[in-house]
């Protein structure tokens, strides 16, 4: 799934992204390790894997988008 960064806080390695239907969903530093980034900047392409089902689902990695 792709979306947009949105913001990203270095220290504690989290942030989140907007969905292409403007939803901002949340990830933790696990997310954005296992995507081997050691930066992102707001308005940057990435792709995302979610997990989970129902209500709470939750983003498991984030890496940048490569066409």
């Amino acid at each position: 799934m792709q979306a947009t960064a949105y913001t990203y806080d270095s220290e504690t390695r989290t942030g989140s992204v907007l969905l292409d239907d403007g939803t901002p969903v949340d990830f933790d530093a696990p997310a954005f390790d296992a995507g081997g980034l050691r930066l992102l900047r707001p308005g940057q392409r990435v792709r995302i894997e979610m997990s989970g089902e129902g209500a709470s689902p939750r983003i498991s990695l984030v890496t940048l988008q490569t066409f």
